[in-house]
């Protein structure tokens, strides 16, 4: 398939970093929450078994509030890895919460002289949206750090997209709880977006990616259905939704023990069906297992109708 697309007059090109090879070195940091010095540990074996050289960085173990260091110490661990030329890729340990408090202090001019990947999710989206409004770096959706301990297609889906130029191919699992979300059609465009709350949360930022004609990847975890609901009725009445080209719905989940009279995928094809694009659910991204890695702010092609999604690399 053709990697290519058109821009819009006056856009940038995209950045495409360029594809891991064993040697290495990969930036291990904490943007957003605390994480297990295990599940770092963990991280570190799984990446050297990969022929890759990692670094955890100083204040990726650390713990304040709710978060991995101080806003300026997490802040500090970023940008240093962004800015490192040894550093291929920067792979975020977790999501939590903690990014949208440090975005603004990023050094987009260090991303631009010098594209490396980036990879994480949930939380993460917010730092995956930041970089592609501001220039236009194609990045990584995908397991964070400490999710590497788990193996099997979370891992090599992580491999795959980090180390090798080929497309991703993700089909549709009847056995994921958004399955029966659907709307017939085919479409192409850029895949963007990620966690729902990251992008409700962004709207009216200057951090918030433009999603006119793109393909709105979206997945959530421990909402209930009603809060769902709030979030895309707030991307609707924003005027968002009504301007994407289809919409590629991972994993959602609503919270331990709870569970109303309306599903989550009741709420998704309500809000979604009548958009008039190609909507596919049934997609193993995001918070469950496994959570498939694919690229942000790359050419891709959904199919409803066959139950697909194709994603041209991050990576050159």
């Amino acid at each position: 398939m053709d990697f290519h697309h058109s821009r819009k007059r006056g856009e940038q090109p995209t950045l495409h970093p360029r594809r891991l090879q064993v040697g290495d070195a990969v930036a291990l940091v904490s943007p957003a929450g605390p994480v297990p010095q295990a599940r770092v540990e963990a991280a570190v074996k799984v990446l050297a078994s990969w022929g890759l050289q990692p670094r955890v960085y100083p204040h990726a173990l650390d713990n304040y509030s709710f978060y991995a260091g101080s806003d300026e110490q997490r802040a500090s661990d970023l940008n240093d890895a962004l800015a490192d030329p040894d550093i291929r890729a920067v792979i975020c340990n977790r999501g939590g919460y903690g990014v949208q408090r440090i975005i603004e202090h990023l050094d987009f001019a260090a991303v631009q002289r010098d594209p490396k990947l980036v990879l994480g999710f949930s939380d993460i989206t917010a730092l995956h949206a930041a970089l592609w409004r501001n220039v236009r770096l194609a990045t990584i959706h995908g397991p964070v750090g400490a999710q590497l301990e788990r193996g099997g297609l979370t891992n090599s889906s992580v491999r795959h997209t980090l180390m090798t130029t080929e497309p991703m191919l993700i089909k549709a699992d009847l056995k994921e709880a958004t399955a029966s979300v659907h709307s017939k059609g085919i479409v192409n465009g850029v895949l963007l977006g990620g966690n729902l709350s990251l992008l409700s949360t962004s709207i009216g930022t200057p951090f918030m990616p433009d999603l006119d004609g793109a393909i709105l990847l979206i997945e959530d975890v421990g909402e209930s259905a009603y809060r769902v609901d709030r979030m895309l009725t707030h991307l609707r009445n924003c005027g968002i939704l009504q301007r994407v080209a289809g919409v590629a719905v991972g994993q959602f989940s609503e919270p331990v023990g709870v569970s109303g009279k309306v599903s989550l995928a009741e709420v998704l094809n309500e809000r979604l069906g009548d958009l008039g694009v190609p909507v596919l659910g049934g997609l193993s991204i995001g918070h469950g297992d496994p959570n498939i890695a694919v690229p942000l702010g790359t050419y891709a092609t959904l199919d409803a109708d066959a139950g697909t999604l194709w994603v041209a690399p991050a990576c050159r």
